[in-house]
């Protein structure tokens, strides 16, 4: 079943067995997963109405992975000697599915800072080793997706005409910094285009390498991060971005808050 993700572009790795454990205890419930990923689409209007944070985009998959059972969770553990409660700790995983042959859980990391991705993979790791969990899975921005943002933002803006700042406004876009402001204009100054001196800016602020994307998971899984806990890690490909709002089911598009963020 994961295939059909590779096949569409997806980043896809295992580790410590994942593969073996979610195609044989959890068919279904991998399934279902790959049918809500390989769907999922993200305008790319709203990826910049909404500033590059978790908006519109993000919130319609957390909605589709409710919908399928993978729901909020926060797992207490208690530290009890002698009949007395000695410590308590509390573990929040956005997406958990509870399933007949064990449970697995599942963080989307969108766009945060990429020490997040060190909380989700310790946080499954000490789940795992409390048998509070079977696999750990992680859903970021693929290396495909990291890549395409500048041309793709470029060649959209261009294609809209969108080629001052009194036409970003409409698309919302009305509370940047003072310095990315500066920045586009500096560019501009120098000749750049504005749908490429805006697009920089925007990539690099918002998509930085310090944020949480593919390379920068795979980075600490190489080191063993989360270990021994089985992981699947998803990046998502540049495929997911669309041109036409058509091409984003209507049924769960909303409209971006602006500058949101993943908290």
């Amino acid at each position: 079943m994961l295939d059909r993700l590779r096949e569409l572009g997806f980043d896809i790795a295992t580790r410590n067995h994942a593969d073996a454990i979610l195609s044989f205890d959890f068919s279904d419930d991998l399934a279902g997963l790959v049918a809500r990923l390989a769907d999922f689409r993200i305008h790319i209007s709203e990826l910049i109405g909404g500033g590059g944070g978790e908006s519109g985009q993000t919130q319609r998959l957390r909605r589709a992975l409710d919908a399928g059972g993978w729901r909020k969770h926060h797992f207490s553990v208690e530290t009890i000697v002698d009949g007395q409660t000695r410590a308590g700790v509390s573990h929040e995983v956005d997406h958990v599915r509870f399933a007949g042959s064990g449970t697995l859980a599942l963080e989307i990391e969108w766009n945060n800072k990429d020490p997040f991705f060190d909380r989700d993979l310790e946080n499954f790791q000490r789940l795992h080793g409390l048998s509070a969990i079977s696999v750990g899975i992680i859903v970021t921005r693929g290396a495909s997706m990291q890549d395409a943002f500048l041309p793709r933002i470029t060649g959209w803006m261009k294609a809209q005409g969108l080629d001052s700042e009194e036409h970003l406004e409409r698309l919302g876009i009305t509370e940047r910094t003072r310095a990315q402001r500066d920045a586009v204009a500096r560019q501009v100054e120098r000749g750049v285009p504005f749908a490429e001196a805006f697009a920089k800016t925007f990539v690099a602020s918002k998509f930085g390498q310090a944020s949480t994307h593919w390379s920068k998971l795979d980075d600490r899984v190489a080191r063993g991060v989360g270990n021994p806990c089985p992981l699947l890690l998803v990046g998502l490909p540049a495929g997911v971005l669309v041109d036409s709002p058509e091409d984003v089911n209507a049924d769960t598009a909303v409209t971006p808050d602006l500058f949101s963020r993943d908290s």
